[in-house]
């Protein structure tokens, strides 16, 4: 289970990020409320649950919340801070969030409190498929398949193809990519990027379908429709 962590506060972050390491989660943080939007807002599909902290610096954590649920983000919202008033309370929970954390806590309570949001069925869950031109690809069991033939994908091919059909024709670099794939405390070179894209192109090419990975030089990487 993937989590984003967004609390300025380093110390606090480094132990709650330990913790949380400990007990199997993968756990991305940001301690600025300017990076914590990005993440938020633009990595939605692999988060499984997001802390918040309210008081960030740059954008705070309310509005940070705000916005993802305007832009349609439902997964899961705990919201941390030290301001206790009933008032706070409420306003934390009708801006957005699921659940209100008031420092400090100890972490097994925080631990608590994402296994019971994380126990309740979403709103609106990833799909299991997603298809674009003639390409259908089977997240759970790793398939991509056109018509007429079919083959499996490793968990990473098939983790960095996703992030294409889900944003067809889009302009990803090298960059964003490792952000979404490995995350944000991998120490990946930007080689392996091309690399797992040279090996997406060979499976594409194996189904003889009508997309490509497209390379604009000195920007990155889409997926685009050769017939279109």
């Amino acid at each position: 289970m993937k989590l984003l962590l967004l609390e300025d506060d380093i110390d606090l972050c480094s132990v709650i990020k330990k913790e949380l390491d400990n007990r199997g989660y993968l756990v991305d943080c940001c301690n600025d409320g300017e990076t914590g939007m990005y993440y938020a807002l633009n990595m939605d599909y692999s988060y499984d649950l997001a802390i918040v902290d309210r008081m960030l610096p740059i954008i705070d954590g309310l509005t940070i919340i705000q916005a993802m649920r305007k832009k349609g983000i439902s997964i899961p919202v705990i919201i941390t801070t030290g301001m206790s008033a009933l008032n706070d309370r409420i306003d934390g929970l009708d801006g957005g969030a699921d659940d209100y954390l008031v420092k400090p806590f100890h972490m097994e309570e925080l631990l608590a409190r994402i296994r019971a949001l994380t126990r309740r069925p979403a709103e609106i869950k990833s799909l299991d498929t997603l298809e674009y031109a003639d390409l259908l690809l089977d997240k759970e069991n790793r398939t991509l398949s056109t018509s007429k033939k079919s083959l499996v994908l490793t968990a990473r091919e098939a983790e960095l193809l996703s992030v294409f059909m889900q944003n067809p024709e889009m302009l990803f670099n090298r960059e964003c990519l490792v952000l979404k794939i490995w995350g944000t405390s991998s120490e990946v070179e930007m080689g392996n990027v091309d690399n797992y894209i040279s090996f997406l192109r060979k499976r594409i090419r194996e189904l003889d379908s009508c997309c490509l990975i497209k390379t604009v030089y000195g920007a990155g990487y889409k997926l685009e429709n050769r017939n279109a």
